[in-house]
């Protein structure tokens, strides 16, 4: 077996914001349309949408706020005019504001119109509705059964019967005039097989012969892959791996918490990562062995809290190092040691052979990937985890680190 060249990662840190009051979400489109990739973000708290413009200072700017408990997100251009909107539910949770306690009236999906440009610094961005569900909590926004009309699809984390009920994924359908549109109208994708989905990521052209996105979802099942075949116009479901369950019978949870999915050579889905279960502690690699997916355990990052919850948070799979072959990402939300960011690379990953590096210390509760200084490598940015109930990071803050591990381009 010969050993591939490895390229140690080298990653500078520059602050974008500190002290901030609470920490959640993260993404990383071009929101001035200026070309450059800026930032947004927020927590769960205080209902404020921040976008933060990539023009040396990372500039804050306020794009929306007086919204209770926003999640996930996600952005597309949605009017066509070039810049991106953004797409966020809220409302997940009740008055006790955990996940036992889901809100039967919220669930909601709105996006925000981009106001076009940062001199237009003190309007807010138009909210627009799209639809609910409840127990929303994470949702994505691409072309997933056809290229003509973007798509939403929904994903709730609890139903209101129990925390571990049967949930509705969703599809959304961008209606003919998105600006007068009352909400969008909704599909139901599957209702009978998925339970606590954490984790959702998007991949584009990991079906073969089609540019159509589809999801990779982490749930109690495990790592599933969803996807629209349009040969036979239905939605394909294909059980990955069934995640951890030796924790069950402690912590109450099992399955898989988040994932993505990394390419190796032209395989766009030679493997897939995974944080499990729930909030896990677990980090595991799913790969292809003779036609089947076979799990190998890289790391447990220390022991189940109180919560039955560990410190990981998202992965994330790229191209660091511009090798052609993805890494990733793993977000450890703390406490210390348990937090940061740990970087893997496969040195043989058939027979489960990885190195790692930690790469940041900081509190992580997502991670966003983009070229932010234009030099041709990929960056990425964290935003810390501060979310009341459930983990308050000290000194919470939004960080970059600029990619120094290859020469620019």
């Amino acid at each position: 077996m010969s050993i591939p060249a490895i390229r140690k990662p080298r990653f500078v840190p520059e602050l974008v914001a500190d002290q901030l009051r609470d920490g959640y979400w993260l993404e990383a489109p071009d929101i001035d349309g200026d070309g450059r990739p800026d930032l947004f973000g927020y927590g769960l708290r205080l209902g404020e949408i921040y976008w933060y413009q990539n023009d040396g200072y990372w500039t804050r700017r306020l794009a929306a706020d007086k919204f209770r408990m926003p999640v996930g997100a996600d952005f597309a251009d949605i009017t066509g005019n070039g810049v991106a909107d953004i797409i966020f539910c809220y409302e997940l949770y009740g008055p006790i504001g955990t996940i036992v306690d889901p809100d039967t009236a919220g669930g909601k999906i709105s996006w925000l119109e981009n106001n076009g440009a940062p001199d237009k610094d003190t309007t807010r961005w138009k909210q627009h509705y799209v639809g609910r569900a409840t127990g929303m909590h994470r949702l994505r926004a691409g072309h997933f059964t056809q290229t003509e009309r973007l798509e939403v699809i929904g994903l709730p984390i609890v139903a209101k019967e129990d925390v571990h009920s049967v949930l509705p994924v969703v599809m959304f359908t961008q209606p003919n005039d998105v600006r007068a549109a009352r909400e969008w109208p909704m599909t139901t994708i599957d209702d009978s097989h998925f339970r606590m989905i954490h984790g959702a990521e998007k991949k584009r052209g990991l079906v073969p012969g089609s540019d159509l996105d589809s999801l990779l979802l982490a749930s109690d099942e495990g790592v599933t892959w969803l996807y629209y075949d349009t040969s036979r116009q239905e939605w394909v479901r294909e059980l990955i791996g069934t995640g951890e369950r030796t924790q069950f019978e402690r912590t109450g949870f099992r399955g898989s918490g988040d994932l993505n999915a990394g390419r190796l050579g032209a395989d766009p889905m030679a493997y897939v990562a995974a944080l499990e279960p729930f909030h896990g502690n677990t980090v595991a690699v799913y790969t292809k062995a003779e036609g089947e997916w076979r799990r190998t355990l890289l790391d447990v990052y220390g022991d189940p809290n109180e919560n039955g919850e560990g410190p990981g948070h998202q992965i994330v799979c790229a191209d660091f190092d511009g090798d052609g072959d993805d890494e990733f990402l793993v977000a450890l939300r703390g406490p210390w040691p348990w937090q940061g960011v740990m970087y893997y690379k496969a040195v043989d990953a058939t027979n489960g052979v990885w190195i790692k590096w930690r790469v940041s210390d900081e509190s992580v509760a997502r991670i966003a990937t983009a070229d932010f200084t234009g030099d041709g490598r990929l960056d990425f940015a964290t935003i810390a985890y501060s979310v009341q109930n459930y983990y308050v990071a000290e000194a919470a803050k939004i960080m970059i680190y600029r990619n120094e591990t290859i020469p620019a381009g």
